[in-house]
């Protein structure tokens, strides 16, 4: 006997009574079965609901056969009579999402006549994948056709049109349907077959916010948050402007100019630094050029400028660079360079008694160890 769907008579019901007719041990903990039920179970890229049955959590919510199976925490004695209670906050939130996604979808498919072949309802972000591709330009124009939408506050329409006035019905749908099939129409932006939970009217959606799109298979991902979830996203982004606009002595309306200033400032910067660096390590070169194998220990160097110090000395210096930079607390960052050389051995030796690791071609190598100042100088003191 299939589970009496208190969910499709009233998408608004939070709490509810049934009557448990099986209660099974589950890798899950405890697989429930009532006889009606309120907790959607997954499906339709809608995650299942949670909340309680007399007490117990409901971790999670799946259907197989047209019976809602309940996952709870602890068993339930079958023929009791329980209370559910849904977890309204993550419901509505969910329901928020479903049908933002609707009307986004709903636009796209009417513009673009492109198709919604994957939907995703993540703890973070909606993520919807068409079949066609879109730019972020297009996509700014549909996320204001769905707020349009939403802010006209028309009443969502869910019904089971017979087999006639469905085959004479223009919707949206993923496959060949047979049997009663539930369609979802939300006046001037979507008719879909749809078995998720969807609000009563568009204005409880509050707000859709398009994220971001990526090419994905044929076509494009679009990630997406609607009600309190892009509330939420918004009221983090303005805190974080807010921040930024005070490290900035900047407008919040004017960081992204003040950003780019400063990020000119850092480029003239880094190429002073890089010029600087370059005078001194051909200094370094010319100090050492004759002089054979060199151990150098160089503070407060990126990777990129050891190399460059280490490539400048072994050219000139006749024998082995081996150039440091870090501390005994941090560790060191380290290139060996001999022009000509084989220094694969050395590497192998440097790596297993320093606790290093690295590589690179037989004359040149560059790497990490975790040891002191005075380990690397005596493991060079004693290596031949």
């Amino acid at each position: 006997m299939e589970t009496t769907k208190l969910y499709y008579e009233d998408a608004y019901c939070k709490t509810f009574t049934a009557v448990v007719l099986d209660c099974q041990p589950h890798k899950e903990g405890f697989q429930t079965v009532l006889d009606r039920t309120a907790f959607y179970p997954e499906g339709g890229g809608q995650p299942g609901d949670r909340g309680t049955l007399g007490g117990v959590s409901v971790l999670d919510t799946h259907e197989k056969d047209g019976i809602v199976l309940h996952y709870t925490a602890a068993p339930l004695e079958p023929g009791a009579v329980v209370e559910g209670t849904i977890d309204w906050e993550r419901r509505f939130d969910l329901t928020q999402q479903h049908s933002g996604e609707h009307i986004v979808s709903g636009i796209v498919h009417a513009w673009h006549g492109y198709d919604n072949v994957g939907f995703h309802m993540g703890s973070g972000v909606v993520t919807i994948d068409f079949n066609g591709t879109l730019d972020m330009d297009q996509l700014q124009a549909v996320e204001a056709e769905a707020n349009r939408q939403i802010w006209l506050d028309r009443e969502t329409q869910i019904y089971c049109p017979d087999r006639e006035a469905l085959a004479r019905l223009d919707y949206r749908s993923k496959k060949e349907l047979t049997g009663t099939v539930r369609i979802v129409t939300i006046p001037g932006a979507d008719t879909c077959a749809c078995c998720g939970t969807h609000v009563r009217r568009t204005g409880e959606i509050g707000l859709v916010k398009l994220l971001s799109c990526q090419t994905f298979r044929e076509g494009v991902r679009v990630e997406m948050v609607c009600g309190k979830r892009a509330f939420d996203l918004l009221s983090r982004s303005r805190e974080q402007n807010d921040r930024i606009s005070v490290l900035l002595s900047a407008k919040p309306e004017e960081t992204a100019a003040a950003v780019a200033r400063l990020m000119d400032e850092y480029q003239r910067v880094k190429s002073r630094i890089y010029a600087m660096e370059e005078e001194h390590f051909s200094q370094e070169a010319a100090r050492l050029a004759g002089t054979g194998d060199v151990l150098l220990f160089e503070p407060g160097l990126e990777a990129d400028a050891l190399r460059r110090l280490g490539v400048a000395v072994m050219e000139r210096c006749g024998g082995r660079c081996a150039a440091f930079s870090g501390s005994d607390g941090l560790g060191y960052k380290y290139v060996l360079g001999q022009a000509g050389g084989d220094l694969r051995a050395l590497t192998k030796e440097l790596n297993a008694r320093l606790h290093g690791r690295g590589g690179g071609k037989p004359h040149f190598v560059q790497g990490s160890v975790q040891a002191a100042r005075q380990e690397i100088e005596t493991f060079f003191a004693t290596f031949s």
